[in-house]
């Protein structure tokens, strides 16, 4: 396994990258061309190209580029496109590079890689590796956050067409059509020795600094060794609506010492009937569930300046 310094010195020298773009994504479709001609004109060595277009190509995608060798794999689309390229380059020595292409683009305002594409670019063209944390939901890796509760099942009702149509403006479209028939549930969480009691209709945990495209706090990113455990409002849908309009806003002025959050390594929730999860904005199962984290699983192009624990 090569150092961070050794992988960031073969990308910028021999620009040897393979591209896998989600082109059912928001922007992917449009964008998949403008992003191979940029990476051409930058220099690098396209091993493969895969535009995605069907459903369930994503992941046999992503593995043929992998196993041409490349040191560099761009990934382009949204949160559960890149963490699907996340689970498959945890702990591999090749880095990942992130094109953000979809609704809310989390994970990559988490990393610091700018949201247009010429940013994007100009990152894996300049940029250095870094080592971030994933999350673990169960056995399946995540790159940003585990929702219990409304978020998945928002994710389960959300048409494809509605959120390439609106953008992020889909998912709280949906949430107003299912609020009025969703009852709150009763979750514990049990971490560092202690058990938290919620009821709430939505329970987050994240691994990076950043939900529905806005701060989660002032000082939560993608590699401090933390998850952030925390319920969006109380039992009333009322609370829910003023918690996230709350969240939306302030997030960037919290901190992780302040309520509601639980800032931990490990944790275990239980909820008083099984709820569904979404991971990444992926469906994975229903509770009960143990999240916790790989340290420095990943390795992610990032801006230069970028910091690195």
């Amino acid at each position: 396994m090569r150092t961070k310094q050794e992988l960031s010195a073969a990308i910028r020298r021999h620009r040897r990258a393979a591209l896998v773009i989600n082109a059912r994504s928001r922007r992917g479709r449009r964008l998949y061309e403008q992003a191979r001609s940029r990476l051409l004109a930058a220099s690098f060595d396209l091993l493969g190209t895969y535009p995605v277009d069907r459903p369930g190509e994503l992941e046999r995608s992503l593995a043929a580029a992998v196993d041409l060798g490349p040191d560099l794999l761009v990934a382009g689309g949204g949160d559960g496109t890149l963490s699907a390229a996340a689970r498959l380059l945890a702990h591999a020595d090749m880095a990942l590079g992130l094109l953000p292409l979809g609704t809310t683009n989390n994970f990559a305002r988490t990393v610091g890689v700018p949201i247009d594409l010429d940013g994007a670019v100009d990152v894996l063209t300049h940029g250095k590796v870094i080592d971030v944390d994933l999350g673990l939901a169960g056995d399946m890796p995540f790159a940003n956050h585990v929702g219990i509760g409304l978020s998945a099942d928002i994710m389960r009702h959300t048409p494809h067409r509605l959120k390439r149509a609106t953008g992020r403006l889909a998912y709280p479209a949906t949430a107003l059509a299912l609020l009025s028939r969703h009852r709150p549930m009763r979750a514990t969480v049990r971490a560092a020795g202690q058990e938290y009691e919620f009821v709430t209709h939505q329970l987050f945990v994240a691994n990076g600094g950043f939900q529905a495209g806005r701060p989660i706090t002032a000082d939560a990113d993608a590699d401090d060794r933390l998850l952030v455990a925390y319920p969006v409002g109380g039992p009333t849908r009322r609370g829910l609506l003023r918690e996230t309009a709350r969240n939306a806003v302030t997030g960037h002025r919290r901190t992780l010492g302040d309520d509601p959050f639980l800032a931990v390594g490990e944790l275990w929730v239980e909820t008083d009937r099984p709820a569904r999860v979404e991971v990444d904005g992926e469906l994975c199962g229903r509770t009960p569930i143990r999240i916790g984290l790989d340290a420095n699983a990943l390795r992610v192009m990032a801006a230069a300046d970028s910091p690195d624990r």
